[in-house]
C-alpha cells in the first residue's frame, strides 16, 4: 500500500491533497480512516513491538512514546482506525461543552516549504455528548490503545462538565488552557485562575490530569515574560499534583489569508523552542510530573532528543499530515535504530 510509507506517500499521495484545500483533505483523510477493516489488515505493517520503547506516563504503560496530538479527532470518530496506525497513546478532542461551529473559513494554510501549518479553527466541535457517545463507541475496539481527552471551555464550569462526562470513559483528561484561537482562554493562564480551576478539578477527578501549556520563545530578550508566566502556570500544576503538562500548544502567528488574521503555527519551525521548553520545564519541575513534547517532531531523531530533554512522550499531528500514515512507525523504527548506536537500553530521561 503506498500511503503506509512515509516515502512514497509524500511523493504520491500527498500532491494529490495538497491540491485540495487543507479542510478538504482533512475531511478525505477521515472518509478513508471511516474504512475500519482496510487499516485493521495494515495494523501488523505499521506497528512495532519492542519493549525498549515502553514508557511510563502518568502510572499508564503505553507500547511506545509516539502519541496523537489533539486536533487531528476532534469529535473521535476515527479513533479504532487511528489506534491501527501504531500510536502508543491517543489524544481526541479539542472537546467543547456545547457543539461549535468555530471560526469561519479560510481557517487552515500550509506552509508547505516549511512543512507546517497554521490553523484557526477555533474549537470547532459536536459537543461532549456526541463525543461521549463516538468515544464509548470505539473503546472495544481500541485494543487497549489509551485514550487521552482533551477538553476546554471559557468558563470553569465549562470545563469541570466536559471532564466529569468524559474521565469516566478516557484513561486521562487533558485541559487545553492555551489555544491562541480562541477568545477566553486566556484567563487560564493566570495563576490563581488556573488554580481554582485545578482545585474544582481536583475535587472529581479519579484519573490522570494532563494540561496543555501555551509556548513561549526561548530568546531571552523577547520571551522572558511569558517564560515566567508559563513556569508559574507548571508550578501551580505541581503544587495541584497535576501528573503531566504538554508541551506545547501552536504558536501564534498573523496571516492576512485566515478569515480572523491570526492562526496558530505547528510543525518544522517550532521544534526548536519546544525543545528548549522542554528542558526549561524539566529544570523547574524535577521528576514530579510527565511532559508530552508536542512540536514540529518528524522524526526518531527529533523524538529522542525531546526526550534527552526531559520528555516522557512526543505527541505528533503536522507530520501525520506531511508523511501519512506509516510515520508512527518510521519514528519508533529510528528510535531504535539510535538508541543501539547511543547504547540506551530503554527510554529514560
Amino acid at each position: 500500500m503506498l500511503i503506509i510509507n512515509p516515502d512514497t506517500y509524500r511523493t504520491f499521495i500527498k500532491p494529490l491533497l495538497f491540491r485540495l484545500s487543507p479542510e478538504t483533505a482533512q475531511s478525505l483523510s477521515h472518509i478513508a480512516l471511516k474504512q475500519r477493516q482496510i487499516w485493521r489488515a495494515a495494523e501488523p505493517l505499521l506497528n512495532v513491538d519492542n519493549s525498549r520503547l515502553e514508557v511510563d506516563l502518568a502510572g499508564m504503560r503505553i507500547n511506545n512514546p509516539v502519541g496523537l496530538a489533539a486536533g487531528y479527532d476532534k469529535d473521535c470518530e476515527s479513533l479504532p482506525s487511528l489506534a491501527s496506525l501504531g500510536f502508543g497513546y491517543l489524544t481526541c478532542g479539542t472537546v467543547t461543552e456545547l457543539p461549535r461551529a468555530g471560526n469561519p473559513s479560510p481557517r487552515v494554510l500550509r506552509y508547505e516549504s516549511d512543512e507546517a501549518l497554521v490553523n484557526s479553527l477555533g474549537f470547532p466541535s459536536k459537543g461532549v455528548e456526541h463525543t461521549a457517545t463516538r468515544l464509548e463507541q470505539a473503546l472495544p475496539l481500541l485494543n487497549g490503545t489509551p485514550v487521552v481527552a482533551s477538553v476546554s471551555g471559557v468558563a470553569p464550569d465549562e470545563i469541570l462538565r466536559c471532564h466529569q462526562r468524559l474521565e469516566p470513559l478516557a484513561s486521562a483528561i487533558e485541559v487545553n488552557i492555551s489555544s491562541p484561537n480562541t477568545l477566553g482562554l486566556r484567563i487560564f493562564q493566570q495563576s490563581e485562575t488556573l488554580r481554582q480551576l485545578l482545585l474544582g478539578l481536583n475535587d472529581q477527578r479519579s484519573k490522570p490530569l494532563f494540561i496543555k501549556l501555551p509556548p513561549y520563545l526561548v530568546t531571552p530578550s523577547i520571551g522572558s515574560e511569558q517564560k515566567d508566566m508559563v513556569l508559574s502556570l507548571v508550578n501551580v500544576c505541581a503544587e495541584q499534583g497535576v501528573e503531566a503538562v504538554t508541551v506545547s500548544n501552536t504558536w501564534p502567528v498573523r496571516d492576512s489569508r485566515l478569515a480572523v488574521g491570526a492562526g496558530g503555527l505547528s510543525g518544522k519551525p517550532v521544534f526548536a523552542d519546544m525543545l528548549q521548553m522542554v528542558a526549561d520545564i524539566r529544570a523547574e519541575t524535577g521528576s514530579s510530573m510527565a511532559i508530552n513534547a508536542c512540536g514540529g517532531i518528524f522524526s526518531g531523531a527529533d523524538a529522542l532528543a525531546a526526550i534527552q530533554a526531559g520528555a516522557t512522550t512526543v505527541q505528533i499531528l503536522t507530520s501525520l499530515v506531511y508523511r501519512g500514515p506509516g510515520i508512527v512507525r518510521r519514528i519508533n523504527e529510528q528510535m531504535l535504530s539510535l538508541m543501539d548506536r547511543e547504547h540506551m537500553p530503554a527510554l529514560t530521561y
